[in-house]
């Protein structure tokens, strides 16, 4: 059942509704019935390490895992005021709320952040909210950029829709920011733009915003390139970025744009193709250099619950698994909100929204080939949480860490996935040119003897038991960075790009 939400909907009927509702968003609500016994796979466990309280949560953000070791993500509500919070949560569950959004009068300072947040290279973390700032927005303000210290100083970056109506900075940022290898921020809005149908912008730390590109609403002749981004983009070793579009005349679009504003649409959905409709989410880059994401909807013909698919920067797509392709119950889950994170394993992990054994959502793994495997149903009676709305992330542990919208207390949990992957090393950034300080984050660090990138010996300093300081050497190229430890070595998840 396809629904396009009035612009007037209010606070609570977004955070009730089953599809992702907001501002200027043409949603999905999919009513889904699944009744089976529930089966548990021997090889993994599922950890409720959080639950919120009833209204005083709703995370359909995912977490990050900063330099420091810990996790850190928001929360749609909850906070002193009720209009969402930034949060720090250990590995091992202990949370605490670092910031309260609508702590200003007339919420200047944001309210109701959608997205997880990105630790830059200064070592701040930077996000988006949905509503608030000085913009003018049904009276409540567009949404913000903002910077959070990891001791909780917030700074408001921008405020969108500053100058008033047609909003054509943007309006609702829904998605994650992105840091590109020149150092300044990317993302998107779903709304606003000089054509209504949101925008991609560049956003320099100090809070500059340039607006690359505007989407067109739907029905316009401009439309055909896509209309209402809510994913983040990712930036691919060309230099160039990709992502989503979730609502076109087809049913959604992958793009590449280049920094400069340059866009090319790679691929329209179509649901009389059975490729999927409704790209809600981003990209992820695979090792394999292909990219990878899900459908809120749409599949081959008889499902049309969501899909998984492959795309190559070319705009080559595979459609890898239809979604509740078996038929009801729709036991390998149903609708798709967040994309994938490639494991270390080199298999692909993510959740659905609906679906599974329990009927409230699952957590599954895709080979690149589209093997899929159901890992985790979550079940409104067993108090695990309800509906996974975000992508997961693998901690440098080796598990991996979530977020489910509701359930658990009541106002959803943060969970923990253990498959049995090995502990790894993560570089923070990804890229840099020689001589550049990169922050390399694993666990029981003390004691390291070396670190090579590439196999290039390289400069560090043990920080401390989760954190090397290191800097790139001379002469290294592109490749795995490797660290070795009393314990074992250990490589990182993705290769660290060398710059020129």
């Amino acid at each position: 059942m396809q629904t396009r939400l009035d612009r007037n909907t209010s606070i609570q009927r977004i955070v009730n509704a089953v599809g992702k509702l907001n501002l200027w968003k043409r949603t999905y609500a999919i009513l889904v019935l699944c009744a089976a016994a529930a089966m548990a796979l021997s090889a993994q466990t599922v950890t409720t390490l959080f639950s919120f309280e009833p209204g005083g949560g709703y995370p359909y953000a995912g977490l990050i895992q900063a330099t420091d070791g810990d996790l850190y993500g928001t929360t749609y509500k909850g906070g002193a005021n009720q209009r969402g919070m930034v949060f720090k949560i250990t590995p091992s569950g202990a949370l605490t709320t670092l910031r309260s959004f609508c702590a200003q009068s007339g919420c200047t300072d944001g309210a109701h952040p959608y997205a997880e947040l990105v630790e830059a290279t200064d070592g701040d973390l930077y996000g988006t909210t949905a509503a608030g700032g000085v913009g003018s927005c049904q009276h409540a303000g567009c949404g913000t950029i903002f910077k959070i210290t990891r001791s909780g100083t917030l700074t408001t970056l921008h405020s969108f829709c500053s100058q008033g109506s047609p909003c054509a900075d943007g309006a609702s940022p829904l998605a994650a920011l992105a840091q590109a290898t020149n150092g300044d921020l990317y993302g998107t809005t779903e709304g606003g733009g000089a054509n209504h149908g949101g925008t991609v912008f560049n956003v320099t730390l100090s809070g500059t915003l340039t607006t690359l590109y505007n989407f067109c609403l739907l029905l316009t002749t401009c439309a055909d390139d896509g209309t209402g981004p809510t994913g983040g983009l990712v930036q691919a070793p060309d230099g160039n970025f990709y992502g989503t579009t979730s609502g076109v005349i087809g049913g959604g679009t992958v793009f590449e744009i280049t920094p400069t504003g340059t866009l090319t649409t790679l691929h329209d959905f179509d649901s009389q193709n059975g490729d999927g409709v409704v790209p809600n989410a981003g990209l992820v880059q695979g090792t394999d250099g292909s990219f990878y994401g899900t459908t809120f909807d749409g599949g081959a013909a008889g499902c049309c619950r969501g899909t998984v698919f492959k795309i190559t920067p070319s705009g080559t797509l595979t459609t890898l698994h239809s979604f509740c392709s078996q038929g009801f119950p729709c036991a390998d889950g149903a609708n798709p909100y967040a994309g994938l994170v490639e494991g270390t394993d080199g298999n692909f992990y993510g959740t659905t929204t609906l679906g599974g054994t329990k009927e409230s959502g699952t957590v599954f793994k895709i080979t690149p080939s589209g093997t899929l495997t159901t890992l985790y149903s979550f079940g409104a009676q067993s108090g695990d949480g309800e509906q996974p709305w975000a992508a997961l992330v693998q901690a440098t542990n080796g598990d991996f860490y979530g977020t489910t919208q509701m359930g658990g207390a009541g106002g959803g949990t943060v969970f923990r996935l253990s498959v049995g992957l090995s502990p790894f090393a993560k570089t923070l950034p990804h890229f840099g040119a020689e001589g550049a300080a990169i922050a390399i984050l694993g666990t029981d660090l003390v004691g390291t003897t070396s670190v090579t990138f590439n196999g290039t010996p390289a400069t560090f300093t043990v920080v401390s038991n989760s954190l090397i300081a290191a800097t790139v050497p001379a002469g290294a190229t592109t490749g795995t960075v490797q660290v070795v430890t009393p314990g074992g070595t250990l490589s990182s998840n993705l290769p660290f790009q060398v710059l020129p």
